[in-house]
C-alpha cells in the first residue's frame, strides 16, 4: 500500500489533535510526552514526504486560476 502525502497528514493532524484533546483531559505526562515525540516525528516524515514527492504539473503563474480570468467581465 503506498502511502501518500496527504494521508500522512491527516494522520499527523489526528496525532495532534488527539494530543490537545488528551492534555485537556489531564491525561498522565509521560503518555502525552511519548504521543507528543510521536506526532512530531510523523510532522516531520509528512514534510520532507511532500516536499520529495515527484509531482511535476505543465501549469504556470501565467495561468493563474483555471476557474477565474482575470480578462473576463462578470
Amino acid at each position: 500500500m503506498k502511502i501518500t502525502g496527504i494521508g500522512l497528514l491527516f494522520f499527523t493532524t489526528f496525532i495532534l489533535v488527539l494530543l490537545t484533546i488528551f492534555a485537556a483531559l489531564d491525561f498522565p505526562f509521560g503518555f502525552l510526552f511519548y504521543l507528543m515525540c510521536f506526532g512530531q516525528l510523523f510532522l516531520l516524515i509528512t514534510v520532507y514526504k511532500i516536499l520529495t514527492d515527484k509531482y511535476s504539473t505543465e501549469k504556470t503563474f501565467d495561468d493563474l486560476y483555471e476557474d477565474y480570468s482575470p480578462n473576463s467581465e462578470d
